[in-house]
């Protein structure tokens, strides 16, 4: 098929990796703003779940904030006084208090996680199905790995985001709150010191971020660089074509240099911003010396107890993780919101094969299999000229027309259209009389199947590719369809027999039998209409014998549209079409044709005497 096609989503920052560069995040949601309203929408089905969470983050952090003042009566109290009963309640209420957070962390872990899976399953399958039902111009124009890479990827660190910012945010902000409450209900003269000493800390903690920010952006580039070097040249293409050019040392070479370049930037990602921890950590140690010193002072600890002071510098501590969690609220709100973004670019693309609201059933036992293109034509996005131009084309149900022409005439395209992977610009292509605009994609693919060039097989079994076609198919039926490809005795002798793998895109076997069990395949859907796009083409002559009589099966009693370069493999259609600039030049049989004496005739000389040459 032309690959003219220019249309598709734009390239998003994504790689093998998507890199966590917040400047970059920000110039994605400059282009591709995201509604707040429609990333709530995702959240409304699990309104209930988002209460519980967050109930269970406020009742942990507001139990655990009970820890200082139980302290502070036992220091001041309980242990002086040898007030066992007081100590006791004490202690006990120290252990409860661990039991009761615990117990709350994990069931606000468990409802949060369980609400972000299920949000994930319903983003992760809605944008695998509306990607299925994309044109192939879509997939033909969006970057390599762009697909996969928001569908794993950025779904994936969404789950993140879910589970983990939000309710971190959410626990940050309570702890900060219920935490500076208490601070200044023990003490708000040791609470104005903290706050003198916080600002330059948090500046600091800022700074730092900043830094490993910059840094880790470079490792993630490098590192996405290195996972595709290991796709490209690890792939059974890129080891075979390494192979046949010898350049597995400088493919070595390239793949250290990467490598390299990461232990640089690894020890720079490790170190960056150590100095300022270290001052941070000066600075730490400066404020319980602050307290310390501000409670033995007379002006400042008057009355000050050594219960209190534990308590305060015990909920001083625990401050400081939560509001630096806080100072990250803009660079994970940015990054969430660009996840988003990214998802719903995707979920936003519009169908260029729309599928009807009601659309009409097809039967295949009910079907003829009478195709009619009227006043078809087809002009690729960006093209200077239309591959197809007003064609009028009738297939009798049960009969075989082959398509002939130069390269670029039209007839891949042609081919396209019966299985409607692709959509004629203008005109209609129907089948037994009805448009099939009008029909669903699921029935299409029932009654019309495709046999091309290059045959592609899962990197599973013989049986489970077979099946996939029909996964109703009884042992007998895929034995019978393998027979009928000319391929069954080679299965048979396989060690595992039909459960052999088949390897990577097929490479378990040569390109003649791929193509014979993408025959077999073919013939377990037992299609009505039945288009081959050059699948001989390719072959070798005794090779191309085989796979022939496996089509000659396929054909019997089937609508065949046969694009085809050999004109050996022509001469049996009832018809042949002979396209020049997505027009019919010549239609008729191959005496006919060569009776007229016009392009199909020259064919037919040219590639007699290229024979005789040979």
């Amino acid at each position: 098929m032309s690959s003219g096609a220019t249309h598709g989503a734009p390239a998003a920052p994504t790689g093998g990796g998507r890199m966590k560069n917040s400047a970059q995040d920000k110039q994605w949601l400059a282009e591709h703003p995201v509604s707040l309203k429609r990333v709530a929408e995702l959240f409304r089905p699990h309104l209930g779940s988002v209460i519980v969470v967050v109930l269970l983050i406020v009742a942990s952090s507001i139990i655990g904030l009970a820890q200082p003042f139980i302290v502070r009566e036992l220091i001041d109290d309980a242990i002086p006084n040898s007030n066992v009963r007081l100590l006791m309640f004490g202690a006990g209420g120290l252990v409860l208090i661990a039991l009761a957070t615990a117990v709350l962390e994990v069931l606000q872990t468990w409802r949060a996680t369980l609400m972000g899976q299920r949000v994930m399953h319903r983003l992760r399958t809605g944008l695998f199905t509306h990607l299925q039902k994309q044109s192939l111009g879509f997939f033909t124009n969006s970057r390599s790995g762009d697909v996969q890479s928001r569908l794993i990827n950025d779904v994936g660190q969404m789950q993140s985001v879910i589970t983990n910012s939000a309710t971190s945010i959410a626990s940050n902000l309570t702890t900060v709150v219920a935490t500076a409450v208490a601070m200044v209900a023990i003490s708000w003269k040791l609470s104005l010191i903290s706050l003198i000493v916080f600002p330059p800390a948090i500046l600091l903690a800022k700074q730092t971020a900043k830094l490993r920010r910059a840094v880790t952006g470079k490792r993630q580039r490098e590192m996405s660089n290195l996972t595709s070097l290991i796709e490209e040249r690890l792939s059974i293409s890129g080891v075979r074509l390494s192979k046949i050019m010898g350049t597995g040392s400088a493919d070595a070479a390239v793949f250290a240099d990467s490598s390299h370049k990461l232990i640089d930037l690894e020890m720079k990602s490790a170190l960056a911003g150590r100095w300022r921890m270290a001052t941070m950590s000066i600075i730490f140690a400066a404020i319980p010396a602050a307290l310390y010193l501000a409670a033995g002072l007379p002006v400042t600890g008057e009355g000050m107890s050594i219960g209190t002071l534990v308590a305060f510098t015990g909920l001083q501590a625990g401050i400081f993780r939560p509001v630096m969690g806080l100072m990250q609220l803009s660079v994970q709100w940015v990054s969430a919101m660009a996840l988003f973004s990214r998802v719903f670019e995707y979920l936003d693309t519009e169908q260029e094969l729309p599928v009807p609201k009601n659309p009409k059933p097809v039967e295949p036992e009910h079907v003829q299999g009478y195709v009619e293109l009227r006043n078809v034509s087809f002009r690729y996005p960006q093209a200077n000229r239309a591959t197809l131009d007003q064609l009028n084309l009738t297939l009798e149900a049960g009969t075989m027309t082959a398509v002939v022409g130069s390269t670029g005439s039209g007839k891949s395209t042609l081919g396209s259209l019966l299985p409607r992977l692709l959509d004629p610009t203008s005109g209609q292509v129907l089948l037994d009389g009805v448009d099939l605009k009008d029909y669903a994609p699921e029935g299409i693919a029932n009654v019309v199947s495709v046999v091309a060039q290059e045959s592609y097989l899962l990197h599973d079994t013989v049986r489970a590719n077979l099946l996939w076609a029909a996964p109703e198919a009884s042992e007998a039926q895929l034995w019978q369809a393998l027979e009928a490809a000319q391929i069954a005795e080679l299965i048979r002798g396989l060690p595992q027999g039909i459960d052999t793998e088949v390897g990577q895109r097929g490479h378990r076997f040569s390109g003649g039998e791929q193509q014979r069990l993408a025959i077999a395949r073919t013939m377990l859907r037992k299609p009505k209409v039945l288009v081959l796009d050059e699948a001989t083409s390719a072959l070798d002559t005794v090779t191309e014998a085989l796979v022939q009589q496996a089509l000659d099966e396929l054909a019997v009693g089937r609508t065949t549209l046969l694009i085809a370069h050999r004109l050996s493999t022509v001469m049996r259609a009832d018809k042949i079409v002979v396209l020049e600039d997505g027009q019919i030049a010549e239609a008729g049989t191959f005496d006919e044709l060569v009776a007229l004496g016009g392009r199909f005739a020259r064919l037919v000389q040219n590639s007699e005497l290229a024979a005789q040459r040979n």
